[in-house]
């Protein structure tokens, strides 16, 4: 099956808490798996990275938004074939994220710290939109 067109399939209690704070972080911004973890009170970004490994409700569930914490995308679908990650920048940059020469998210585009909106019931993020790309 193609990415994206998976069949959907409930998740899950703990992915669904990862997909449901990821479906907050906007197009054009990217978040980290450390950032993703604490949002959730999650020691392990790597147990972030399992489940949206898992994700079967792609694109409604943007796991391509989700970066290492150095700005390097990752992995994507599991995987960390060059082909794979070339997909997730691609699906970024068309995206509007923008990239270093290094080819690491620029810094202005990760949301590093996450806050939950009580009024709302839902997360929304501390941006990094005013800071210079480091």
């Amino acid at each position: 099956m193609q990415h994206g067109m998976q069949s959907a399939k409930a998740p899950s209690a703990f992915p669904a808490r990862v997909f449901e704070a990821l479906q907050a972080v906007p197009v054009g911004c990217v978040t980290t798996y450390a950032a993703l973890a604490a949002q959730i009170d999650c020691a392990s970004p790597q147990a972030v990275g399992q489940a949206l490994r898992k994700n079967t409700n792609s694109p409604t569930v943007p796991c391509h938004r989700v970066v290492r914490s150095d700005g390097s995308p990752g992995g994507f679908f599991g995987s960390s074939a060059t082909q794979e990650v070339a997909r997730k920048v691609a699906l970024l940059m068309d995206e509007g994220v923008g990239f270093d020469p290094k080819g690491r998210v620029a810094e202005r585009f990760i949301l590093r710290a996450l806050k939950t909106n009580r009024a709302n019931r839902g997360p929304h993020f501390l941006t990094n939109r005013g800071s210079d790309e480091k």
